[in-house]
């Protein structure tokens, strides 16, 4: 006789083992159609799954996160269902769900074609208008085994053969469709709607390049229409906002194959780096860091003491002189703390802050390079902070209103806060871990904003607090991060002074605002989809003559604007103005001032602005007012 405790706290009685969708049911129909599946107990499970003993229930319908996850997953099986009616030689492998939907990857004996995408999305919407019911069944491994080899499906029998031999295998079957799978899913095909099918890709089986390539079909799911629109409304705007077009067109960098994963900057967008990374440093000076420069190769031995030898090794660049092996460093925390360790250090001198532009070299694998937000030589505005346990707090409250302020200045005002706690694999005492995260938990209740908690997703060393941006078209980029580490530094020796005169190790917080500044500058581009605010364009104003008469005079406007610390330009090529407009309006400038005669004789200029809004005439010091002004972000840093 089970009693099932609800959400709301309310506990209903039943006389004998009682399923998912029974208890549904039994609270009314509007429920029991829309539910999608149960969490007993903490655990998602299908709405078949019987309740033998008394548990807590909350019934999972498409309003909820796991119930779009289960969409999502399900019309993965509902894609492969899909492709095997249309092409029965292909082999499935695995269908997992991703960020915003879902991919299946497939063995077949040619490429699918776009025409192929087309008939297999008619092929699912028919598949799910029939509503079939999807159900579990569960084998033995090795019978599991030989029903996909009898079915042809040697992949899928090679991942069944790899799971012990003691663990049964679920299995998932819709109409003439059988899968392998955990789950749960969707109690039926008519719950899958909307959906479509992106793009095919190739992927090797098992992300092994060893292995042989494989098709993977992309896939997105929603629970509405208008859901699905605007994502896909988002994707063409992403496109248009694409870092690695802007760059070409706005001339700001390059990449080749000479140096894979690296960046040539031109010389505007090296202007852009630098504004940013001079905001960067003003930060630095006004909240109490000292810039520090460290080596780009240390020796193993440091690696191995600091335990990225261990644990990141595949991801470090290597060399060798006169038999000592180094690493082109991966990142910048062992060299901070030596250069903490080069004097003695009381607690008199905690918190103590070091930044630095630190530029990392890692071995990505060249198939997660992304432009440059993903790469393998990048810059980091990395800074550390030693401190006493009865620091973390203070320091986290001013670090997150610090970069509170710093997201504004660069257009960015919302932004999701995360606490990724102790995970399982980890260094260090539990009331260490409970310290760090109790003041992490609290500096952000103390900032009053709003986190969300990430169980087990902190790293082994210490918990850490994610700060993520939304940019204007929606999306989020995990960008900022403040990490509790009471692991390194005691490592690699690091001490100071107690009040009691007593050798203590201090607690490290490794944090940046921008993160990678290749990615951040990247994030920028597509954030503002190439037309910067005046404080960080690279070319602030051009000045454009209509004739030869003029060009004198524009030159010296130019001249004028430069010795007022702008960043101006004078186009006084032997073209139509209409023509020089247009070009400078591709290029995304702020602001253009045309001089005609008229403008000469009475040395003012005509101001036009990005947009293409004329604001008439007017003298070149109230040009530069107004420069001043709207430039005021940047400086004011």
């Amino acid at each position: 006789m089970p009693n099932i405790k609800l959400p709301d706290g309310s506990v209903r009685q039943f006389p004998q083992p009682v399923t998912v969708a029974e208890v549904a049911a039994s609270i009314g129909p509007g429920l029991a159609k829309a539910a999608l599946a149960g969490r007993v107990n903490g655990k998602l499970v299908d709405t078949s799954y019987r309740i033998e003993a008394d548990a807590e229930l909350a019934i999972v319908t498409e309003r909820d996160k796991d119930g779009l996850d289960l969409i999502r997953h399900s019309t993965a099986h509902l894609l492969a269902y899909a492709v095997k009616e249309l092409f029965p030689d292909a082999q499935v492998t695995i269908g997992p769900v991703i960020e915003n939907g879902f991919y299946y990857d497939f063995a077949y004996k040619r490429p699918f074609t776009p025409e192929d995408l087309v008939a297999i999305e008619k092929k699912m919407s028919e598949l799910a208008k029939e509503d079939y019911p999807v159900t579990r069944e569960v084998l033995p491994r090795d019978q599991a085994v030989a029903l996909f080899k009898g079915m042809g499906e040697h992949y899928k029998a090679e991942i069944i053969a790899s799971i012990p031999e003691d663990q049964p295998i679920g299995l998932y079957r819709e109409g003439d469709f059988v899968d392998l799978c955990r789950g749960p899913h969707v109690p039926s095909t008519g719950k899958l709607k909307v959906f479509k099918l992106m793009k095919v890709a190739g992927a090797y089986w098992r992300g092994d390049s060893k292995n042989e390539m494989l098709q993977r079909i992309y896939g997105t799911a929603w629970t509405k229409k208008e859901d699905q629109d605007a994502y896909l409304h988002m994707l063409e705007e992403a496109e248009k906002r694409d870092h690695r077009k802007l760059g070409t067109q706005l001339d700001l960098f390059h990449m080749q194959e000479e140096a894979p994963g690296m960046v040539f900057w031109h010389p505007k967008g090296w202007t852009l780096w630098q504004q940013v990374e001079q905001y960067m440093r003003r930060v630095y000076q006004d909240n109490g860091y000292q810039e520090v420069r460290c080596p780009q190769i240390l020796d193993r031995s440091l690696w191995e003491k600091s335990g990225h030898w261990e644990n990141y090794r595949e991801n470090m660049f290597t060399t060798e002189s006169e038999k000592r092996t180094y690493a082109v460093k991966p990142m910048n925390c062992p060299g901070h703390v030596q250069i903490y360790n080069a004097g003695l250090r009381s607690y008199r001198e905690l918190p103590l802050r070091y930044g630095e532009f630190g530029a990392c070299h890692r071995n990505e694998a060249s198939g997660a390079l992304h432009g440059i937000m993903r790469i393998r030589a990048f810059t980091q505005d990395d800074g550390h902070i030693f401190c006493t346990e009865d620091q973390i707090l203070p320091e986290c409250v001013a670090y997150t209103a610090l970069l509170q302020k710093v997201y504004a200045d660069f257009g960015f005002t919302d932004i999701v806060y995360k606490l990724a706690t102790r995970p399982e694999k980890r260094v260090g005492a539990d009331d260490l871990w409970d310290k760090a995260e109790s003041a992490l938990a609290e500096s952000l209740r103390a900032s009053g904003v709003p986190f969300e908690m990430l169980p087990g997703e902190g790293a082994f060393y210490g918990p850490k607090i994610e700060y993520h941006l939304k940019d204007n078209i929606g999306r989020s980029w995990q960008c900022g991060t403040i990490q509790v580490d009471f692991s390194m530094p005691g490592r690699l020796g690091a001490e100071y002074v107690a009040e009691d005169n007593a050798r203590k190790v201090p607690v490290m917080l490794h944090r940046a605002i921008v993160g990678s500044m290749e990615r951040f500058i990247g994030i920028l581009v597509e954030h503002y989809a190439g037309a910067m605010p005046l404080w960080l364009a690279p070319v602030q104003v051009v000045v454009l003559n209509i004739s030869g008469g003029q060009a004198e005079y524009t030159a010296t406007v130019a001249a004028e604007l430069r010795r007022a610390g702008f960043r101006a330009e004078a186009d006084l090529r032997n073209e139509k103005i209409t023509y020089k407009i247009r070009e400078h309006s591709i290029q995304k400038l702020p602001y253009q001032l045309i001089v005609g005669e008229q403008e000469k004789a009475a040395s003012k200029v005509a101001v036009r602005t990005r947009s293409g809004e004329d604001l008439g005439q007017m003298t070149l010091a109230e040009f530069i007012q107004r420069l001043q002004q709207e430039a005021r972000v940047g400086s004011a840093a």
